[in-house]
């Protein structure tokens, strides 16, 4: 690259933290570690105009699993685990809204519902059956019960009688919240550079090359912080899961508010103002999904405006207005990966779909890790 010496020492010289990301974690990485560290020269690389993960392309859920998410949970990790894991997205939550406050963000606590399709029988009774004993485990960490069970009086159709409610859910817009988080940052005189890919690094004795597609430069520590892309930089923990997402034009009078989950949260629907949002449907095409590519299938879409028809708004007409997609860092366990990698390289990724609840909290740990080395 061309730099000049402006350039060259303004941007590029001297630099104590460089961040790969400039999604939730990595935006609030950088600002605990500015806070902590207010002489620090602190650059974040992001390899899309925009961050090209999930943190401006995910549905906005403010939520921490539904009932029958944290019962498939149960069946890979222990009960002490789940409950940490819920701890930690509720702590993540409350740490967002602390940090950027309701109003920026517009965080609407509208509750939360899931709904069982004809054919989720079995789910659904195991799910009305056991979510006093999930309550249980989880008053440890609300204090009082979580779930309860909710009559279908949004008009819903071909699903089971009764809905569970869980008043602790909320929504957020993740496009103020990312701009907020931004505008933060740059206040604080933390520099940012869209359309850098980091493409490796080398970690020496004294700090770390990190390479981009178009030219290299040196850093104290270097934090890896692109969840869902981790694996292109050797984070074998992390497995790439495209979310594809689609969203109506106004419509009047929409029968219902709030967040809503189907199908083990594998889809997911609420309202932004008067319009729907409904996403999901991986789960029909694992293999296909397993990937860090943007992009849409006929499957997934076709599935997603199919059951928008006929079980979500059966009796009200709407066009789609556009559609995109996501790319989440899931792995084998839910646990976020967030460790030392090497004598100065961090990396916080694995949000398995949680990043809002849990990327606040994940960009303090990893901050807090690299101060202490």
């Amino acid at each position: 690259m061309n730099f000049s010496f402006w350039e060259t020492d303004s941007w590029f010289s001297d630099v104590d933290y460089c961040i790969a990301g400039s999604g939730i974690t990595g935006l609030n990485c950088a600002i605990n570690l500015k806070q902590a560290r207010p002489e620090a020269k602190i650059l974040i690389l992001e390899k899309g105009m925009l961050p090209e993960g999930a943190s401006t392309k995910n549905a906005g859920f403010a939520c921490f699993g539904s009932i029958s998410e944290i019962l498939d949970d149960l069946r890979t990790h222990s009960a002490p685990e789940v409950l940490n894991l819920v701890k930690k997205r509720k702590d993540g939550l409350d740490l967002l809204r602390k940090n950027l406050g309701d109003d920026i963000i517009d965080f609407q606590n509208q509750g939360g519902y899931e709904l069982f399709t004809g054919s989720d029988k079995e789910l659904y009774e195991e799910c009305l059956e056991k979510f006093p004993e999930i309550n249980r485990l989880l008053w440890e960490v609300f204090q009082e019960d979580i779930f309860e069970v909710a009559e279908n009086s949004f008009g819903f159709r071909q699903i089971q009688p009764k809905l569970i409610y869980n008043k602790f859910e909320g929504q957020i817009d993740t496009g103020k919240m990312m701009g907020a988080l931004v505008k933060k940052a740059i206040s604080k005189d933390i520099k940012i550079l869209n359309g850098v890919e980091v493409t490796g690094f080398i970690d020496h004795e004294q700090g770390v090359t990190v390479k981009t597609k178009n030219f290299s430069l040196k850093s104290r520590k270097f934090i890896i912080a692109i969840n869902g892309f981790a694996s292109r930089l050797g984070i074998d923990e992390v497995k790439p899961a495209r979310a594809q997402v689609l969203i109506t034009n106004p419509i009047k009078n929409i029968p219902f508010k709030g967040t809503f989950h189907l199908d083990r949260g594998y889809y997911y629907f609420r309202n932004i103002g008067d319009r729907v949002l409904f996403g999901g449907g991986r789960n029909l095409d694992f293999k296909t999904e397993e990937t860090d590519e943007m992009g849409l299938t006929d499957l997934i879409q076709n599935k997603l405006k199919e059951l928008l028809k006929a079980c979500i708004l059966p009796e009200t007409d709407f066009e789609i207005q556009q559609s995109w997609s996501g790319i989440m860092g899931v792995g084998a366990q839910k646990n976020p990966v967030i460790k030392k990698l090497s004598n100065n390289v961090y990396c916080g990724v694995r949000l398995g779909g949680m990043g809002i609840a849990i990327g606040s909290l994940a960009g303090k740990e990893i901050a807090e890790l690299a101060l202490k080395s």
